[in-house]
Parts: structure tokens; sequence; C-alpha cells
């Protein structure tokens, strides 16, 4: 039998070190026993003996260090897998980062909502069972224009539930150049294709006119579909046919026309140098029958699908049985409700709804922030100084929109700097420019300034 198998020689330091059960009676671990289930801080005591075991140079010293070292593990432990971060990408709708941080106004309306009973499925007036599908239709009627709404869980079930409903077992027609990926590697084309509809591609991949949709329709088409390119563009010998276009020749086969828009974009952001996405009260103008959008980018509200448009189509959506697969829950209605309503006031919009506060802040309020943060960073002894920078819109929305933004750079070893930051019990996540961490002050709503900075000092003044 080998030393290894007998168990540690007598001259072994890890020997000496403590068995779980004598740490776990030990008074200095009460603390932590009053705070949290005893199977828990049992596993984090394993844990820091295991570590003990397998580098006993590095082993707690005294009793104070054991404590310490084990309350650690259980802080790791006891923190949730879903936890706050502050985007200081300079990407404002960062997908990996949740997108649209939601307005105060629908923060509380979350609150309301999930601390007591609501009316999600009751008719207060009639005093009889209701339907979730009411909330927030009166609001989206009044400011896009459509007939009718549905909100369902995001826009990608949005577009299968309203082709199920209106065109499974039947052909929908799309230009190949509108087929394109979204995040996490799936594809419309393949999304498309889980509702039942047999999609036919007509076009190239950079020209498609109105003459290629009218070539393929025939007994088997069920709908058109236009899908707008939101995150990239198609610049040079291009062509396509807008909706306008579509929807007459929609109506002149009697077809639906679908028009997914994604963005959500309520209000025109042109006089803030953003141009080129639709707002969806231009969607339903312009004659989709249904129109789909998401909750959670410019439109500033959670992660919601609308469908939009035709009170006939939205009720065939509403009817369809896969509705129940992909409905929403009563705290997105409650914030989703709550965020339309800022819009009723387009000037309350702009200042509430954190999304569209930060993207059209004047860029003198931007570098004054960054100033001010650099300061008190400097003051506590960090180097760092303030550079301008090109902020982005994210969200798959303005695709090729730079936006003037400043940003504080931390001097030191870039990856180290990112790394603490991120890990940090408050993260930052910054982004690595010209050998630098930056920290661009445009995707962080001004209200986080100072947690920004605090929890910056927490990160980098502790011990690595």
């Amino acid at each position: 039998m080998t030393a290894s198998a007998r168990g540690p020689e007598p001259s072994d330091p890890r020997r000496a070190l403590p068995s779980v059960g004598l740490l776990l009676d030990s008074p200095e671990i009460a603390p932590l026993l009053a705070r949290a289930p005893r199977a828990l801080v049992t596993e984090a005591i394993r844990t820091v003996v295991d570590a003990a075991r397998i580098d006993p140079s590095a082993a707690p010293t005294d009793n104070d260090a054991w404590a310490q070292a084990i309350d650690a593990q259980l802080a790791k432990r006891e923190r949730p897998s879903l936890r706050p971060v502050i985007n200081a990408t300079g990407v404002v709708l960062h997908t990996n980062l949740g997108r649209a941080p939601l307005a105060a106004a629908a923060l509380q309306a979350i609150l309301d909502t999930a601390s007591v009973a609501c009316n999600l499925e009751y008719d207060i007036e009639q005093g009889e069972r209701g339907s979730r599908y009411v909330h927030a239709v009166s609001l989206l009627r009044e400011l896009t224009g459509a007939d009718d709404a549905i909100v369902v869980n995001n826009c990608a079930s949005a577009l299968v539930l309203a082709l199920n409903s209106l065109c499974a077992g039947r052909e929908a027609i799309v230009s190949r150049g509108e087929l394109i990926e979204i995040g996490g590697s799936f594809r419309v084309p393949d999304i498309m294709a889980k509702s039942g509809a047999t999609l036919v591609e007509v076009g190239t991949t950079n020209r498609t006119h109105l003459a290629d949709y009218d070539d393929v329709i025939g007994e088997s088409t069920g709908a058109i579909v236009k899908v707008h390119r939101s995150n990239f563009e198609l610049r040079g010998f291009v062509a396509e046919a807008d909706v306008s276009e579509l929807s007459s020749l929609a109506r002149t086969h009697a077809l639906p026309l679908l028009f997914d828009f994604g963005s959500g974009l309520l209000l025109p952001l042109d006089e803030f140098g953003l141009h080129g996405e639709p707002t969806a009260r231009d969607a339903v103008r312009n004659g989709a029958t249904v129109v789909l959008m998401s909750g959670d980018k410019l439109l500033g509200g959670p992660q919601a699908g609308i469908i939009l448009g035709d009170a006939k189509a939205i009720a065939a959506c509403r009817k369809n049985p896969l509705a129940r697969a992909v409905r929403v829950d009563k705290l997105t209605l409650a914030a989703l409700e709550a965020t339309l309503a800022l819009y009723r006031d387009p000037s309350r919009a702009m200042r509430h709804i954190p999304t569209l506060a930060m993207l059209t802040s004047p860029i003198a309020t931007v570098r004054m922030r960054a100033e001010q943060v650099r300061e008190r960073l400097y003051v506590g002894g960090l180097p760092c100084d303030v550079v301008e920078t090109e902020a982005s819109v994210g969200g798959g929305a303005f695709p090729t929109a730079r936006i003037p933004s400043f940003a504080v750079a931390l001097s030191g070893q870039a990856d180290e700097i990112e790394r603490r930051l991120r890990v940090g019990t408050h993260a930052v996540i910054g982004r690595i420019g010209n050998g630098r961490l930056m920290l661009d002050l445009r995707s962080v709503p001004e209200a986080y300034d100072d947690q920004l900075v605090r929890a910056v000092m927490a990160s980098l003044s502790s011990p690595a």
C-alpha cells in the first residue's frame, strides 16, 4: 500500500486540518448558522477544508481565518444566478445584459401586481371570468392606431403564433434578403418553419422586387411576410418592396401581410440622429395585416412579443390553442402597461423610460457625468481619465448608428481590471479599447452613477 493510499504521513500538514464537525461546532461559525441553513454551511465548510487538503500551504491559520474563508464560500453559494450588473459597455440595449432597464413606473406596477391578488383573468365590472388578453390592449390601440392587439412572451413566438393562425399548412412568401439570423444563432426561417407554414423564397440576397412576390402567388399561398432587417444594413446595388407596396399586392389577392419590424419603436428619434427605423404607427398605417414587435427593445419595456393589426387576424391569434403556450404572465403585463402609459406624453416618455433617456441624453450631459465619475475615482486613488467614445443602440436596432459618448478609461492592466470589475460584489461590465478598460456612461442610467463609483472602488481597492 502506498503512502497516499494509507493517508497523510505523521509530518504531513494535512493532519493538522480541523474536521468539518469541529468547525461546524466552533463559536466563530455560529453567526453563519444563524444566517443560513445548516446544510448549506456544512457544504461551505467541506469545500474550504477540501481546498486546504489539496493545498495545505494556503490553509487558514486560525479560527478567525477559517471563519472568513467559510463565510466567503457561503456567500458564493448564496449568490443568485441571475443578479444585477452595471452596463458600462456603451451598448444601450445589450442583449446579453438583459436589454431594456425598466422605468420606475413599470417597477412599481410589478410590485403592486405581485404583492397581492390581481384581476389577471377576472372581469371586475361583470364579476365573472375575464381574459388576460385585454390588458394593455387599449393603450396599444391608442398609441399605434391598430384595430386590436395581443401580447405574448417574445417577438419570435409572436411570429410563430401569427403564421400558425393565418397560414398553417399553406405557403408564406418571404424575400431571400430578409431570412436573417438573430441572437443566439436562431434564424428567422427556422422559427417560421415551426409555424406549420411552408416558406417560399423570392428574389435574391440584395434585390427583391414586387413582381417577385406576384409571380409565385398561387392557390397554395397563405400569406406574404415582410421582415425588417433591423440588425444589419444592405447598401449599394439593392432593392426591396416596401410595406405599402406589399399591402396593396396582398389586398389584391386577399392575402394577409405579416410585418415583423422587431424594434418596438413608438416615437421617432430622427432629431437625435437616429434614422431609418419605422415606428409602430407607421407600420400599421402602411397597411400590414399584422405588425409584430418586441417590448424590451426600443419600446423600453419588459420582454414581450406584441401583435398589432386587423381585428379578425388578432381574434384568430387569440383563439389559437398555441396562444396558451406562449401567453404572457401578470408581471410582464403590468410592466408593459405602465411603460405604454408613459408614451401618452412623449416628453415624459423620453425622460422616464431609461432606454430613451440614455439614447437621447445630450453629449454635454454624458461628458459632465463622466468627468464627475473620473474625479471621484481619482480622489479615491484610482488613476483614470475621460475619453471620447462612440456608443451603439444594440438590440438589433439602428445597426449602423454610432452615438457620440464619453467614457472613463481606467489606467492599469486592462484584462485584470476587467476581470475584477466583472466578478465584484456588484458586477460592472465595461469594454476594452486601446489597451484600457473603459466605462462608457452612455449605457449607464444616470441614477446609477453613484453605484458605479462605489462598485468600481470596492472591486479595485480591495486585494486582488
